[in-house]
């Protein structure tokens, strides 16, 4: 990659131009990028990948009457004389568009510094290769050696991905971060009986040295695909519903949905208007921490120079804020949250940084142990949820509890209600908090929904 000043000195020289050509205001992202990747299977290389990729994003604003004409450009050319057409183009552009009377670029309250939140170890870079490489085989030799039900695998991978970000805009602000993401996955496959089940795992670190051993990923996938031979589905019916932490997370996924600044000013989820209602049980606290140190939705500051910040979504079951960019917020009469996303091709919106559900005290054995029957989901299928009416429905596959007890595998049945009422039904939260992602949660039953099986 570039060295830090040249890829500042394009962005000046974007925002620099952009002022000289009569733009009312501009911003500039230069995303670097670089990675390699690295799979086996059955110990053979299947594939190593390398990819290095360097993109601005210009995106003007031309004064009018009813507002600002807006627009956005890209490039992989930082020459600067190719930076200096783009920026031509999008004043171009941006004359051509309708005005929008709440366009426009966060008035003040940018990052005023760039505190070190651990988001990569420079050490990794020198990291060849082969030694990725023979990460994955271990995991992929510790998963085959498991068990000999353990018959083929869709493989494991090992990958490590480095950025960096420099932003600056019109208003005065010029900043930038670099961070890395590392991650070892193994997908194995059981058979027995002339039927087949696979399943995964994933470790993920913003360092390589936090990354689990890749041995012991192998192992762990390797178990989790065995404990699914047998499966058979289950008769309708209505019981608790256990979601174990990497299905749970989808649970707060869908709630960012309906939290979205853009998804509320456009009346497009059930939740619009809804600040300091009790819209979930008192076993709910939800928080997005962009300041998390090491963690994998960590910056400084988000897609407009605002500095990220600790938000608290909601609070022992009361909605207690939106998050917001600055558009959605000007929408909604509110001030940014720090969760403006931006890509270098594309304007802000809003997205999490580290959201996740507060931890419990119980343990998933225990939350198990306390359902006379039910449904332990460890995988869920299909994207079946709807923020309007907060209709939720996906398939899933898990453990049958019986007596407080897993009994069987479970798999081709759907579990379906309504997400609002699921949230006001979660009667217990587990304390096995997990990370494998910007978002996470720990175990989470809620009390009745619909398993439709055989």
């Amino acid at each position: 990659m570039s060295d830090r000043p040249e890829a500042t000195a394009v962005v000046e020289h974007a925002l620099s131009h952009a002022r000289q050509l009569g733009a009312a205001a501009a911003d500039a992202l230069l995303v670097e990028s670089d990675g390699v990747e690295a799979r086996v299977r059955d110990l053979e290389i299947d594939f190593v990948s390398q990819a290095r990729e360097r993109t601005l994003g210009i995106r003007a604003f031309v004064a009018d009457a009813k507002g600002l004409r807006s627009a956005l450009t890209s490039t992989s050319d930082l020459a600067l004389e190719a930076v200096t057409g783009m920026v031509e183009e999008a004043l171009a552009l941006a004359r051509a568009t309708a005005a929008d009377p709440v366009a426009g670029l966060p008035e003040g309250g940018f990052a005023r510094e760039i505190p070190d939140l651990e988001l990569w170890d420079p050490a990794d870079r020198a990291v060849e290769v082969e030694v990725r490489i023979e990460c994955a085989r271990r995991a992929e030799a510790a998963a085959r050696a498991l068990d000999p039900r353990i018959a083929n695998s869709e493989g494991s991978q090992a990958s490590s991905h480095f950025h960096r970000v420099v932003y600056g805009n019109s208003a005065g602000f010029l900043g930038g971060y670099e961070s890395a993401t590392h991650a070892l996955y193994c997908e194995p496959i059981a058979r027995e009986n002339g039927a087949m089940q696979r399943d995964h795992w994933l470790t993920i670190h913003r360092r390589m040295g936090g990354l689990e051993d890749p041995a012991d990923v192998g192992r762990h996938a390797a178990e989790r695909a065995l404990r699914r031979l047998g499966a058979r589905r289950v008769p309708t019916c209505e019981v608790p519903i256990i979601f174990d932490p990497r299905s749970a997370r989808s649970l707060l996924s869908h709630l960012f949905a309906c939290v979205s600044g853009y998804a509320v000013y456009r009346q497009m989820s059930f939740l619009a208007g809804r600040i300091g209602e009790a819209i979930a049980s008192e076993c709910v606290s939800v928080l997005d921490d962009g300041r998390r140190r090491g963690g994998l939705g960590s910056r400084p500051f988000d897609g407009e120079g605002q500095p990220t910040r600790r938000t608290l979504l909601v609070e022992r079951g009361q909605l207690r804020s939106y998050l917001l960019d600055t558009y959605s917020g000007r929408k909604l009469g509110l001030a940014s949250t720090g969760n403006a996303a931006r890509g270098a091709s594309s304007a802000p919106s809003v997205g999490p940084t580290n959201l996740s559900l507060e931890p419990g005290s119980a343990s998933l054995e225990e939350i198990v142990a306390a359902t006379p029957r039910g449904l332990l989901v460890t995988e869920l299928i299909g994207q079946g949820f709807n923020p309007v009416t907060g209709d939720y429905s996906r398939g899933a596959a898990g453990f049958w509890i019986e007596g407080g007890a897993i009994a069987h595998p479970v798999e081709e049945v759907t579990i379906a209600g309504n997400f609002g009422e699921m949230l006001r039904a979660v009667d217990a939260v587990g304390r096995d908090l997990l990370w494998l992602g910007s978002i996470a949660s720990p175990s989470v039953r809620v009390a009745r929904m619909t398993v439709a099986g055989s």
